[in-house]
């Protein structure tokens, strides 16, 4: 049974976005007892020089700026820490994932903090949990040669310990939307709640 979903919403849309409709519909199968939400349409700040500076000094030696710095990736990554299963809600933009998620996916990268790297290589360090992608796309196929998204997406939640990953897919709506909404709530329905 899932407790605790944390839903990411990363469609630039709210009215009419398909990711979102099927982020919703994947979170009424699973009927969590919580959910925290995260809008990726709200602008998450790009990395940069003085939060790379602040990410590499000890944590013991970084200054009250530099803690400041990592407050939101902090706050971030604290989310996906007390989730037990992770929904996204992922458009696919020009074969691959849209600017605000990226923005997520770098400030939860952390090394030390969601992952390590070991003498055998990185170790994720959020395993035991979930995730199920929402994917909308108007043609790209999901799993094709040109879906740089979904995969891309995988490995990043591999990478960090993730490594349960579902997809939903309403893909290729431009093409047969009947279609793509019908196979999604199909895959919904699917779901282990």
């Amino acid at each position: 049974m899932t407790s605790h979903v944390l839903r990411i919403d990363a469609s630039a849309r709210h009215e009419g976005s398909v990711s979102r409709s099927l982020t919703e519909k994947v979170i009424t199968r699973l009927s969590p007892a919580k959910i925290t939400e995260r809008d990726l349409s709200d602008v998450l700040p790009l990395i940069d020089a003085t939060w790379i500076g602040a990410n590499f000094t000890p944590a013991d030696d970084r200054s009250p700026e530099q803690k400041a710095t990592l407050d939101l990736s902090d706050a971030l990554i604290a989310e996906v820490q007390t989730a037990d299963t992770l929904v996204i809600g992922l458009p696919i933009y020009n074969f691959g994932v849209p600017a605000g998620f990226k923005a997520w996916i770098d400030l939860i990268a952390r090394a030390g903090v969601t992952f390590k790297y070991t003498e055998t290589g990185p170790q994720g360090l959020l395993s035991g949990k979930r995730a199920i992608l929402a994917v909308a796309s108007g043609g790209t196929e999901v799993g094709s040669s040109y879906d740089f998204a979904t995969g891309y997406v995988r490995h990043v939640l591999g990478f960090i310990g993730i490594t349960d990953v579902s997809v939903v897919a309403a893909d290729r709506l431009m093409v047969d939307a009947d279609a793509s909404h019908k196979a999604a709530n199909d895959q919904i329905a699917a779901l282990a709640a």
